[in-house]
This record gives structure tokens, sequence and C-alpha cells, in this order.
């Protein structure tokens, strides 16, 4: 069995263009005479690897901890693309993801590998797939100038937003995707550890 880490380490990771950057801070050295070593962080919901919820763009949506944990766990579908993802490449990455889905629910959850910005044409196509979850190795799913709109239509769907993954090493193909947030009551976001197990 083979499970990839699709998961940016933490404090050296990719940060959104105003976001705040984590921050790591040592509390305790065993070396110093401390009985245990001990860290205390600071971050931002939406650092590295992290899921959205409906609540980040929507003031009545879900908040991650409400959002279904099925959700982030099951059968995803690995596609490769570059440059903008338009309705037609949405259309044809469903249509891979279904053919290659003989577990009945990987064509639900969609991972693009590749410097990808998805359009509002290709957001309304998984908007009308009611796909559960989609994933991309950038920051934001749509424009990083104007991520609003993208946003909108597919947590609108409430489809679940995996962002800052990394897929490098990663073929294209059918895994068992692991990414439960971590239980942050009332928030718009969470960061994950996302792994894929070979099938």
């Amino acid at each position: 069995m083979k499970i990839y880490d699709i998961t940016q380490e933490l404090f050296s990771c990719a940060v959104y263009p105003g976001d705040p950057t984590p921050k790591k801070e040592v509390k305790l050295r065993i070396a110093d005479g401390a009985v245990c070593n001990l860290t205390a962080f600071e971050m931002c919901a939406h650092n590295g690897t992290h899921v959205d919820a409906p609540y980040h763009f929507y003031d009545n949506g879900k908040t991650i901890d409400q959002v279904d944990l099925e959700r982030f766990v099951g059968y995803a579908y690995v596609a490769e693309h570059s440059g903008l993802l338009q309705a037609e490449d949405a259309q044809r990455i469903l249509r891979e993801a279904a053919a290659a889905d003989i577990d009945g629910d990987a064509a639900k959850r969609i991972l693009v590998k590749g410097d990808v910005t998805v359009t509002k044409e290709a957001a309304e196509v998984f908007a009308r797939a009611k796909i559960k979850l989609y994933g991309n190795e950038s920051q934001t799913v749509g424009p990083v100038e104007a991520p609003m709109e993208v946003h909108l239509i597919m947590l609108g769907a409430e489809i679940v937003l995996l962002e800052g993954i990394r897929l490098s090493q990663v073929p294209v193909g059918v895994y068992l995707l692991h990414c439960a947030p971590l239980n942050l009551g009332g928030c718009d976001g969470a960061p994950c550890r996302a792994t894929l197990i070979e099938r």
C-alpha cells in the first residue's frame, strides 16, 4: 500500500497574499532543563493545506465543524491540467473520473494537479454535477486577484474546497482521500493533513 502525503509543511507553506504567516514559538526545551519540549503556534485557518467551509463566503453558511465528514473521506480522482480550467476542461475531467470510477464515488471528489485557476464556467459545471469536493494546488480555487465569484458558486453548492495540496508526485488516477479538517468550532475553514492511498 502506497500513501501519498499531499500536505504542505505548515511553517514553510505558501501563504495567500494578505493572510498572516504561520508562526512557531518554542515554550519549553529539554535541552534547557525543561521536563519536555513544548511548542505553541499561531496561524490563519487558511494557511498551507486547508479546507474551506461555506461560511468562508456565506454568513449563513455551514461552518467547518458542521460539514459532514463523509465529504472529506472517500475515493477521489486525480486529474491533470495547466492554466485556466474552462467549462470543457471540467466536463472532460468529470468524464475521465466517471470512466475510472469503479467504486461509485471517486467522480464526486476531484483533485487537479498543476498550476490551475478555476473559471466561473468550470465552477458552474462542478456545481451542476453536485461533486462533494474539489481540490487544487493553488492557495485558492479562483483567480488570486478575484476569488469571490468562483467561491460563491462552489461553496453555494456545498462543495468542499481543498486548497494548497501538493500532487506533483501523484499519478493521474483514483485514490482513497483523507483530508478531515481540525474541528474548529464556528470557523470558516481549517487546516488538514491530506493523504491519498493507492487502491
